[in-house]
């Protein structure tokens, strides 16, 4: 069966090393697009522009507020170490991931050598070790939750332990050019980790709108942001200047901050005022923003960077380890569609009936140069007479 060529519509916004799967050393396979309503999609968009690593823990979190919700409802009697389970699976691929990537390292001193691979691999340690420090947390408040036997500060020691070093990650990562979403949310955290532990011993009787002022203070910030892409994609939209491209990539972004930040600020407002019994909601209805926040979380995974190579020792991006590995992906990638509208198909289809031609002539007293189109014609230049002084 041929497979229709791709069609050449510009630069789509993903940057020119997608173009083709042998920019990754693949093979020589062009990518196809689907173009919908007469706006182009390249299909590598959903093969290689992935973050797996992001994929993840944003799937992990939904389904644990899933069973969370569901647990604290009383529709399941499930025992907390089991509505832990998703974030166990985070874990676990974290710990596997660092310790076949660190025998790898081990065993073949030759890649050391090799680019920004020690960097990569110092950022991989980093954050295997804030990861650890975040288990290390999730037990104790799964024991804390199921005996009840020990205070929250000695819960929440784990955390305060993270803070500092997310700081100090934060430092090299920045010197470093690396990506600082965990260690960020982990640096600028720390007072409110220690309202919360001091609030749940009961050792401050604040409301728990006062508690969590500094999260009101970093969902402000985020707010600023949001309001700046959407300052931004207006100002973009009245431009005359910018090209198309950059106006829905502002756009998309605009939309995406608000599509997160938005509903995760109204799930915290409405857990805070259930918490102070100023409502009387169940889990469910207050948990669904924060659903909504963590599709969306999800959803921009793709058309990321991909996350460390050396995850799993596998020393290259993901999706071009799947693709060695599924050839039949590269397959996908090459097919292309054209779903244009069937009048724009006729429009295509039907060839522009070209002028009739006629050969060059020549009128001597008009002095006109008739060419092929005949709605067009030339006046030659006039004739330079020289007139000789008496």
């Amino acid at each position: 069966m041929n497979r229709p060529a791709a069609k050449d519509s510009g630069d789509p916004g993903w940057g020119d090393d997608f173009d083709r799967i042998d920019d990754f050393g693949v093979g020589k396979c062009e990518f196809g697009m689907v173009r919908i309503s007469g706006c182009p999609l390249k299909m590598n968009f959903f093969i290689i522009c992935f973050s797996p690593s992001k994929f993840l823990i944003y799937a992990c979190l939904l389904l644990f507020s899933v069973l969370l919700a569901l647990r604290l409802d009383g529709i399941i009697q499930w025992s907390y170490w089991a509505v832990f389970a998703p974030i166990w699976l985070w874990k676990l691929m974290v710990i596997v991931g660092a310790s076949v990537g660190t025998g790898v390292w081990a065993r073949n001193p030759q890649y050391r050598a090799e680019g920004e691979t020690c960097v990569e691999f110092k950022a991989m340690l980093i954050a295997v070790g804030i990861h650890l420090l975040l288990l290390m947390f999730e037990v104790l408040v799964c024991d804390r939750i199921e005996r009840g036997s020990h205070f929250w500060l000695l819960v929440f020691m784990p955390l305060f332990f993270v803070s500092p070093v997310s700081v100090a990650a934060c430092v090299w990562g920045f010197r470093h050019d690396r990506s600082l979403e965990l260690e960020i949310l982990c640096s600028v955290n720390i007072l409110q980790f220690i309202f919360i532990a001091l609030r749940l011993d009961k050792i401050i009787h604040w409301p728990w709108l006062v508690v969590c002022v500094p999260l009101w203070i970093l969902m402000s910030f985020l707010c600023l942001v949001v309001l700046y892409y959407i300052v931004w994609s207006v100002l973009f939209l009245r431009s005359m200047d910018v090209i198309a491209e950059q106006r829905r990539t502002h756009i998309t972004m605009a939309l995406s901050w608000m599509t997160i930040v938005v509903p995760l600020l109204t799930f915290e407002i409405l857990l805070v005022h259930k918490l102070d019994g100023h409502n009387a909601f169940s889990c469910i209805p207050i948990f669904v923003p924060l659903w909504l926040s963590l599709i969306t979380l999800m959803a921009t995974t793709f058309g990321q960077k991909g996350g460390n190579h050396w995850w799993f020792g596998i020393r290259k991006d993901f999706c071009q380890f799947l693709l060695e590995i599924f050839p039949f992906l590269r397959e996908y990638g090459n097919i292309s569609y054209d779903l244009h509208h069937e009048d724009n198909e006729e429009t295509e289809e039907t060839p522009i009936p070209e002028p009739p031609k006629i050969a060059p002539m020549f009128r001597k007293k008009a002095r006109v140069v008739i060419t092929q189109s005949p709605g067009k014609y030339v006046l030659p230049p006039p004739k330079l007479n020289i007139e000789m002084p008496d």
